[in-house]
């Protein structure tokens, strides 16, 4: 893992890129109708989350505090009011899933991201693990899942924002 002052560094170069995009690309040319509305396109760009004072190896050995992604499950459950795939395009942005899905094992990215799921269906949904897993195996959040994915592609590559 890149140390604290590299990561901060990354952090405020993404930053200063995220804002340098949201000035210089015109919203009329959207990839999809969802991205137009600002709580779905880059949710998170008014949340002041610190990338470099996130730690995902004490994650790993010790699991994480719901209270820390507050701001990612509250965005989640509102896009669900939407649509499913509205729920995953924000999901999908938000930074700090960003930055393991980029710098950690693919393994350990997609347990993160499955905790994530679980924990947003239990506190959203009152499920248990079991019914969450049932949830994001389902045909219906994969189908989501997989065009928000292809959606933020194009997106990205269009705008030549993140890659």
């Amino acid at each position: 893992m890149a140390s604290p002052d590299k990561q901060k560094k990354r952090a405020q170069r993404a930053k200063t890129k995220a804002r340098q995009n949201r000035m210089d690309k015109p919203k009329a040319n959207v990839v999809h109708p969802l991205l137009a509305n600002p709580q779905i396109d880059e949710p998170f760009d008014d949340v002041e989350i610190d990338l470099s004072t996130f730690d995902f190896k004490d994650i790993e050995e010790n699991g994480f505090d719901p209270a820390h992604f507050d701001d990612l499950f509250q965005a989640m459950h509102k896009a669900e009011t939407l649509s499913l795939l509205a729920l995953c395009l924000v999901f999908l942005q938000y930074p700090v899933l960003e930055l393991v899905v980029a710098e950690e094992d693919p393994q350990a990215a997609t347990d993160f991201m499955m905790g994530l799921l679980i924990v947003y269906r239990s506190l959203f949904h009152g499920e248990d693990e079991d019914a969450a897993v049932q949830w994001i195996s389902g045909e219906s959040f994969q189908t989501a899942y997989n065009q928000a994915s292809e959606i933020l592609q194009k997106k990205n590559a269009r705008g030549g924002a993140r890659a």
